[in-house]
């Protein structure tokens, strides 16, 4: 209610509440009240009023009854007091409090308080309004913005503030960013390892074709995990959007930027190792080529596997499209399966592969322009004489110790250096159209939609699962003669609102130890007892006997002190679902002994003040803890 108040008090809005039984603080911090009383309104004006309004008009309020309680009070026959002298002239009907509030002095200033709030802000005049908040609204907006946008930033803005939080977000998880930075390291040193100085021969042709496939290849790969960063963040941009804070596109575009460096890194980590420890061919162009093709790369895929994510509705869907996207790109790079062993059906598929064009280019980037010594002759004699002889490495020409690369490369993969930069530029393409299509499919698919559900407990519905059905073969029609044959006036025992429960709950030699200034003290003395289900049991003892602290001790809500002894659940320990499975109702108000100065014996206590949590007790064991 405190926060209702400052709403109220600093954002000027209006808020109404209905509230029952209302301390007298919560009372005192509303401004107005209303009482209604079977639909009728018996009373409307300040809630300071309100109280000395029924008072006039005959009835009776006890001391220490706060003023909520009077009020509900006067529309209830059983709880409300005429004062003395005044039993026949107090209004008893809805339809007589309701002609009294009518010819009441407050009836009559609430209406000229109408009047007047119409006369100065009349009903036609809300177009002005409007029109006055649309220009309040166009003068906090940006440069730069259309007037009937709903944002008032623009879009550079948007993207600026949206950069800014992605940063803090990183800087605020920065170990799983150094993870993922730890993983490319061991991946580079694992990978590295394997393909140890790949020789500068025709033997290393294999494996310097493997390292370069599994480096792009990794370097790719690796962006599928943003499928679930994405998901993880979507119900916040999907609420932000309805507010409209910013473009969710903004945010899209926000994401891209702030990777940036952290790709930055991890690709610097992983292709340095990754690169002179395979012994590739160590050139300032031929390494940096190498570098910006796996860094561009690694976003293109992760536009890719964005853009799926930004597609689909669910994680399984995007996740599932991954999988297949994947298979299909590992296959139809051209290393598993090269160009010339790829069938007419399916080879169209390197032409969408964004890896294909990639890996042409560390191919003829790595064996352009080079002689590699043949490591094995066909045939394997001496003297070599003439032509007789020739390299068994393929692309070799015979008479020659020596293969070049590009024909190499060409023979087996298919693969010419003059299409370099041609595949560089495709790739950039890949890039622009992937990101273009996640920007619009962030945008298009961050609405947010409805799913608010209701639990309904239909009266005398039983679920097919707790029904005892004598009969397993009746058919629906036997079944609804069966119900038609009930007499309405007897009551069905087998309608239960909850499965029934079967747990006892044991306690032993509880012990509750606690330290108070220095000094220790026992709250709880070896307490036991159980329960079972279907039952009710009452704590009693004076005040500060201990009942709230077993029933805290109990329930396993205690933070502070040492609880020993032991707790089962049929015979067994508690397990980490024991508060999940039992109800807590904190203490509130006393007895009506108490409360209402009425001379009540224990056992018209325990009927006319049962504790909150009755209702819910017809099947399990509860406690109740009683105030004399």
């Amino acid at each position: 209610m405190q926060t209702l108040r400052l709403a109220s008090d600093l954002g000027g809005s209006a808020n109404a509440v209905a509230i029952y039984q209302a301390s007298q603080d919560i009372y005192d911090i509303f401004d107005k009240a209303t009482v209604l009383y079977e639909g009728r309104q018996i009373y409307f004006g300040p809630a300071t009023a309100a109280k000395s309004f029924f008072e006039r008009q005959g009835w009776h309020c006890p001391q220490r009854q706060t003023t909520g309680d009077f009020l509900t009070s006067v529309t209830n026959p059983q709880e409300r007091r005429a004062q003395t002298g005044m039993e026949d002239k107090v209004p008893r009907t809805p339809e007589e409090f309701e002609q009294h509030w009518r010819r009441s002095p407050e009836y009559q200033a609430l209406m000229e308080d109408m009047q007047v709030y119409e006369r100065n802000y009349p009903p036609g005049g809300q177009n002005e309004s409007l029109v006055q908040l649309r220009n309040q609204k166009n003068y906090a907006q940006a440069k730069h913005v259309r007037p009937k946008s709903p944002y008032t930033l623009s879009v550079i803005q948007q993207i600026g503030l949206c950069t800014k939080r992605a940063y803090q977000r990183i800087m605020g998880d920065i170990a799983a960013t150094a993870t993922n930075i730890l993983i490319n390291v061991v991946l580079s040193l694992v990978l590295g390892s394997v393909f140890f100085n790949t020789p500068d021969a025709t033997v290393g042709f294999s494996s310097k074709g493997a390292v370069l496939f599994m480096g792009i290849l990794l370097s790719a790969l690796s962006t599928i995990a943003e499928i679930n960063s994405l998901y993880a963040q979507r119900p916040v941009v999907e609420k932000h959007a309805s507010y409209a804070f910013y473009h969710p596109c903004c945010e899209a575009i926000a994401g891209i930027i702030a990777e940036i460096p952290i790709k930055f890194c991890s690709s610097v980590v992983f292709n340095l190792i990754l690169y002179f420890m395979a012994g590739l061919r160590r050139e300032p162009a031929q390494f940096f080529i190498f570098f910006l093709i796996t860094y561009i790369t690694t976003f293109v895929m992760s536009a890719a596997f964005r853009t799926m994510a930004a597609l689909t509705k669910t994680i399984s869907q995007a996740m599932a499209l991954a999988g297949v996207l994947s298979l299909a790109l590992v296959m139809y790079t051209g290393y598993v399966v090269s160009v010339p062993q790829m069938k007419d059906w399916f080879s169209w598929i390197r032409y969408v592969n964004p890896i294909f064009y990639a890996f042409e280019i560390l191919i003829a980037n790595e064996f352009h322009g080079r002689e590699f010594t043949c490591s094995e002759i066909i045939p394997s004699y001496t003297p070599l004489v003439g032509d007789s002889w020739i390299c068994s490495a393929v692309g070799s020409i015979a008479g020659r110790r020596t293969v070049s690369g590009d024909d190499y490369i060409a023979k087996s993969y298919q693969y010419y250096y003059s299409h370099v930069w041609r595949n560089f530029g495709i790739l950039l393409a890949f890039l622009f159209g992937l990101m273009g299509i996640y920007f619009w499919a962030t945008e298009c698919n961050s609405s947010t939609t409805s799913t608010a559900e209701v639990l309904v407990f239909q009266r005398g519905h039983v679920p097919e699962y707790l029904q005892e059905n004598d009969s397993q073969t009746a058919t629906d029609e036997e079944k609804g003669a069966e119900h038609s044959q009930t007499k309405p006036s007897e009551p069905s025992s087998s309608v239960q609102a909850m499965e029934p429960q079967k747990d006892i709950f044991t306690w032993r030699d509880v012990v509750y130890d606690i330290e108070i200034k220095g000094e220790p003290r026992r709250l709880l003395d070896h307490v036991s007892g159980w329960v079972q289900p279907g039952t009710l049991t009452a704590l009693m003892g004076v005040s500060g006997a201990g009942k709230t602290t077993l029933l805290d001790v109990l329930a396993q809500r205690t933070t502070m002190g040492v609880i020993t002894g032991d707790m089962f659940v049929n015979g067994k320990p508690l397990d980490a679902s024991f508060q999940r499975k039992t109800g807590y109702v904190q203490q509130q108000g006393k007895s009506l002994t108490k409360s209402h100065h009425l001379p009540l014996t224990l056992p018209q206590t325990c009927i006319w003040t049962p504790p909150p949590s009755v209702r819910a007790c017809d099947s399990a064991p509860c406690f109740a803890s009683l105030h004399l």
